[in-house]
């Protein structure tokens, strides 16, 4: 903005020359600027309490065939439900064996759980039962069978984000860690099933949704591992343009709008060595590229990378381009997240999940196990890309054991960028598996 403004006040000295009246044009444009945002503002809020998803606008008005080709279909996972809220209505996957252990996944901010479709079947293929925020469809003839083992089982769960996937999108609330937290917590109420405490795995944006969830509620979680995750990133690798672009107030909301889709989607053009519409903060952030105003980037080979070893021939550009066309409310939940959810550090979230792992260490090592419940093992586990230039490996690991401690994390690098989770995700499945069975007996107090 200040270009600009400097330029118009430049015209107005020039055609008028008094400092008064110069002061007293720029106040009344001023106003004006803010009333017009305001009004816009205030429009766009009396649409309803929230915008449907696509389960309501488009698929009514495809035939059976289409529906099933599109790159997100609805049929994707087993025990498919909508749960109807105040914020309106969430889909959710839940499947696998009742008396089973549970796992929650949490997606990122502009791929659902597509994402994670992969990784939640090698839960599945290893005894575990999963719940996912969001969805994948999986060819019905090549789905992996469950591979169950008596005494080593998980429920499986998935849902969509609110303004992603198949969920609807609240019109009149901030995308903020409360909102977040209270969907999960509305999707736990939701099952038939006791879902008092199970592993969380957050990718993305949901890592940084998961940290702030345990801190609230740490009784409820066993685990906690963080994939790719934010919370962490280092406010310097946001730059100018980015912080104009989502800064509310300074452009009007219609005209950011036009712009951040026009950034976040993928165009059909593109070659599939490059990468645009990205997951969560490459929305502002990136090692790699110049002011790190890359919003649209999540790293060579994210876009083009196949959202599923099932559907080889679906991208991840495929995914969100679909979302960002026909989700109506798609937009406006990624503008909202990227300025109101914990994404960029410092957060003091982390801050507090660090004095629940210590609290969990201190008692365990008083021989004092089971007096708290949850997190017993007193330390999480984050999954790190090598050559991630969305959360950058050298600066998470220094910042993580700075706010947890050496004794709060552990550490996974995998050979991969950003899109680790559906490239790598059998390498994921067994470190996470790996660092479960490791503090088994102080999960199973949990």
């Amino acid at each position: 903005m200040a270009p600009l403004a400097d330029l118009s006040f430049g015209l107005i000295e020039l055609r008028l020359g008094n400092p008064r009246i110069m002061l007293l044009t720029a106040i009344v444009a001023a106003v004006a600027w803010m009333s017009v945002s305001l009004i816009l503002r205030r429009r766009e809020k009396t649409g309803g309490r929230f915008v449907p998803s696509p389960g309501k606008t488009l698929l009514p008005e495809l035939q059976e065939q289409e529906a099933e080709d599109l790159p997100y279909p609805l049929d994707a996972l087993p025990g498919g439900r909508d749960v109807i809220t105040p914020y309106g209505s969430i889909r959710v996957y839940e499947w696998g064996p009742e008396g089973g252990e549970r796992v929650l996944f949490v997606h990122g901010i502009s791929t659902p759980v597509v994402s994670l479709g992969d990784l939640g079947h090698e839960f599945a293929n290893k005894g575990y039962r999963v719940m996912l925020f969001g969805n994948l469809r999986s060819p019905r003839s090549s789905k992996p069978k469950d591979q169950h083992q008596k005494g080593d089982l998980l429920t499986d769960s998935v849902i969509d984000l609110f303004g992603r996937g198949y969920s609807d999108a609240p019109n009149d609330l901030d995308y903020d860690a409360r909102l977040y937290v209270t969907q999960i917590l509305l999707v736990l109420a939701s099952s038939k099933l006791p879902w008092t405490t199970f592993h969380l795995i957050g990718y993305s944006l949901g890592g940084c949704l998961s940290v702030s969830f345990t801190r609230y509620f740490p009784h409820l979680v066993r685990s906690l591992t963080l994939v790719a995750s934010g919370g962490l990133i280092r406010p310097y690798h946001v730059g100018w343009q980015s912080r104009l672009l989502y800064s509310s107030g300074l452009i009007p909301e219609f005209l950011v709008k036009m712009l951040v889709r026009k950034r976040i989607r993928p165009k059909h053009e593109q070659p599939h060595s490059t990468a645009s519409g990205a997951d969560i903060m490459s929305a502002e952030t990136t090692k790699r590229l110049p002011n790190g105003d890359g919003d649209s980037n999540g790293g060579d080979g994210f876009d083009s990378a196949a959202i599923s070893k099932f559907r080889p021939d679906i991208t991840v550009a495929s995914v969100v381009r679909w979302q960002v066309d026909h989700h109506k409310g798609f937009v406006t939940a990624f503008l909202s997240t990227i300025r109101n959810a914990p994404i960029y550090a410092p957060q003091d979230d982390w801050k507090n999940l660090a004095m629940v792992l210590e609290t969990r260490r201190r008692l365990e090592h008083g021989n004092k196990p089971g007096s708290v419940k949850g997190m017993h093992a007193g330390k999480i586990l984050m999954v790190l890309g090598d050559d991630d230039p969305v959360i950058v490996k050298d600066e998470v690991i220094e910042d993580a054991e700075q706010v947890l401690g050496l004794e709060g994390v552990e550490f996974a690098i995998l050979p991969g960028g950003h899109e680790i989770p559906f490239t790598m995700s059998s390498g994921i499945a067994n470190a996470i598996d790996g660092f479960w069975h490791k503090f088994q007996d102080k999960l199973v107090e949990s």
